[in-house]
């Protein structure tokens, strides 16, 4: 058997490289947690749903991740660690994997966890989730004992871990009583060290400390995503601030004491105060615009493709004005599966008009609406919009540009519901291990249907023995997506936050918010 917690993955390569302004930090270190208080987050907007399975988007995230846990997760260099798992092995053939569970872990509602409802969850997930394709390879799964659960697969996949730890459309364990609920109609009951007390949509969100939390000891301290986590806060206060204006003028005047999202071009308002700081994360995601494959004119390869061609790059970072880096590929720059120039990337940054109005002459383009769908909440998003549709109108393309707000525009990406062709977003960082984290992102949000060449691409992906393969695999999978114009790739970027020097204890992880481990003043 191969044991997988504690053995480094392949995913230990990775070399992110993050840059912290975080002067606070280095000062609370001598200091002692003090327990108490509410921590209060202005976010972008508040989570279009709590249902794990069906979550992508970081306002969701942010929530989920601290009242949630799943089996294994990411450690603090990428690779697998257990969670709600003490162990996890795999035969030698990859086709049965053993993950023995902690015993004494809690629900929020005193429910101690079994492996009764590690199947359920499973169940649940394969049913309802945009990402339940990565879990077809299971074919059955055994509980010989109430803390062991054995899952079988019908062929080989040597990176099941890494789909399992993935914080994106999270396989978190709930309780078996939530097996057959509807998509995003789960009740928000988990394992976490954070428990869910309040929820007004469009207002406000409170979640509290967990006091029967079970921790993981098999760690001194937190882990990337896991390890021992410590809740001093009583509780955490989600206020939903669609304009960034409004943000940092709240961490100003002390009503919050973290901030999403802020601004570069805004950043000195914050740095230029002694009491407060600035953390900035790079690389953190990619940026890439999103065409919807099952709409309109843009169901035509050659509508896409031509849509493409008219794409400059240099132009969205320049207007962007962010923590943005030009990479054609889908992986980030010292990661196992970057291609770097292995390989040619003719569909990345082409910016010609010319060719761009030859391809949609060619696929018969009648001047049909090309609807951009973008939000008032990011400035970055709608500013990149703003400067697509400029481009595709000099290449004769008749635009129309809609702005909704975040919740909507993310809805309606993830879910294919709405009236668009074109948006926008960024993906990760969870991304940053590989094509089995992609996997989900690919099919839902250009929404790809019956691409065989893909589908091909990925079934000799996961039964790739080596990394060498798997990276062919993977070249083919970019190929499709890149040079079929499901997205267009813009730029890897990053980005900052705000807090006040009150708060204390922060991690220097790129990751989703983590709330543990975390005092105030």
């Amino acid at each position: 058997m191969r044991s997988f917690v504690g053995r480094k993955t392949v995913a230990a390569a990775l070399a992110l490289v993050v840059a912290v302004s975080f002067a606070g930090a280095a000062a609370a270190q001598g200091e002692q947690p003090r327990k108490g208080g509410t921590l209060v987050f202005a976010s972008v907007s508040g989570p279009g749903t709590l249902d794990p399975y069906m979550a992508s988007s970081a306002v969701e995230l942010e929530v989920i991740n601290n009242i949630f846990e799943g089996l294994v997760t990411l450690d603090a260099n990428n690779a697998t660690r257990p969670m709600l798992a003490s162990n996890a092995t795999a035969s030698e053939d990859f086709k049965t994997y053993t993950i023995a569970l902690r015993k004494g872990v809690k629900f929020h509602n005193g429910q101690e966890m079994t492996a009764a409802d590690v199947v359920a969850s499973i169940e649940r997930y394969r049913r309802i989730s945009p990402a339940a394709k990565n879990l077809e390879a299971i074919d059955h799964v055994d509980t010989p004992d109430p803390y062991t659960v054995v899952l079988a697969l019908k062929e080989p996949n040597v990176v099941l871990l890494d789909i399992l730890k993935s914080p994106i459309y999270p396989l978190m364990i709930l309780p078996a009583s939530q097996k057959d609920k509807p998509p995003r109609e789960v009740e928000a009951i988990g394992t976490g060290p954070y428990k869910l007390t309040e929820w007004v949509k469009d207002s406000h969100l409170v979640i509290s400390r967990f006091d029967d939390y079970t921790p993981d000891t098999s760690a001194p301290g937190r882990d990337g995503y896991g390890g021992r986590k410590t809740v001093y806060l009583d509780a955490v206060r989600y206020r939903f601030m669609p304009e960034a204006t409004t943000r940092i003028a709240a961490l100003q005047n002390g009503e919050v004491q973290l901030i999403s999202a802020v601004p570069p071009e805004l950043a000195g308002q914050i740095r230029q105060r002694g009491d407060l700081a600035i953390r900035e994360y790079f690389p953190q995601l990619g940026s890439y615009i999103i065409v919807n494959s099952q709409k309109g004119p843009t169901a035509n390869v050659l509508i896409r493709q031509a849509i493409a061609a008219a794409i400059g790059v240099d132009d969205i970072i320049e207007g962007v004005g962010g923590l943005d880096k030009r990479n054609p590929w889908m992986s980030f720059p010292n990661t196992p599966y970057y291609l770097g120039d292995g390989a040619p990337t003719p569909w990345y940054d082409i910016k010609d008009p010319a060719k761009a109005r030859a391809l949609a002459k060619q696929a018969g383009y009648a001047n049909e609406k090309i609807i951009i769908e973008t939000n008032s909440n990011y400035q970055w998003m709608r500013s990149t919009m703003l400067i697509v549709a400029e481009q595709l109108k000099e290449a004769g393309f008749n635009v129309d540009v809609r702005i909704t707000d975040w919740t909507s525009n993310a809805s309606h990406m993830q879910q294919g519901t709405g009236d668009w062709n074109l948006s926008t977003t960024a993906f990760g960082p969870d991304h940053i291990l590989g094509p089995q984290q992609w996997r989900p992102m690919l099919y839902t949000f250009p929404h790809i249907v019956g691409n065989e060449a893909l589908d091909k691409a990925y079934a000799e992906f996961f039964n790739g023995g080596t990394l060498e393969a798997r990276k062919a695999s993977w070249l083919k999978i970019q190929q499709e997506v890149l040079g079929s114009a499901y997205l267009i790739k813009i730029a890897d970027t990053g980005r900052l936050s705000g807090y006040s020097r009150k708060l204390h204890g922060h991690n220097d992880y790129v990751g989703i918010l983590q709330l543990w481990d975390l005092w105030l003043d």
